[in-house]
C-alpha cells in the first residue's frame, strides 16, 4: 500500500494503461531528484527566477502522483518566488518537500523498478 504517493489520477488518465505508470514512475524517480538539487542551490542563491521554473516543473508530477502537501510546498515556493522572499522563511519548506519526494522515490522504486 502506497503512504507517500498515490496514482489514482495517473490510472484515470491513462486508462489504467500499465506501460504509461511505470513511465510516470520512472520520470518521477530519475528527474525529480535533479530538479530538486537545482531547486536548492536556484533558493540558497536566492535566483528567484530559476527557483520558481523548478517549483513549476516538478508541480505537476507531485499533482498526478497525489502527493497533496508537497504540492502546497511547491506553491509556497513559487509564491516566496514571485515575492523575492528572505531565504530563511522558505528554508524548512524546502525540506520537507525534499523529505516528502524521497520517501516517495523510496517507496516507488520499491513497488515498480
Amino acid at each position: 500500500m502506497a503512504l507517500h504517493y498515490n496514482l489514482a489520477k495517473v490510472y484515470e488518465i491513462s486508462e489504467n494503461d500499465q506501460d504509461f505508470v511505470l513511465q510516470i514512475a520512472n520520470l518521477f524517480v530519475n528527474d525529480t531528484p535533479l530538479d530538486l538539487v537545482l531547486l536548492k542551490q536556484a533558493i540558497n542563491s536566492k535566483d528567484y527566477k530559476t527557483a520558481y521554473i523548478f517549483a513549476h516543473k516538478i508541480k505537476p508530477t507531485l499533482d498526478l502522483l497525489g502527493m497533496k502537501v508537497a504540492v502546497e510546498n511547491v506553491v509556497f515556493i513559487e509564491n516566496w518566488s514571485n515575492k523575492a522572499g528572505k531565504r530563511k522563511e522558505i528554508i524548512e519548506t524546502y525540506k520537507n518537500l525534499e523529505d516528502q519526494i524521497f520517501k516517495a522515490i523510496k517507496e516507488i522504486s520499491k513497488d515498480f523498478l
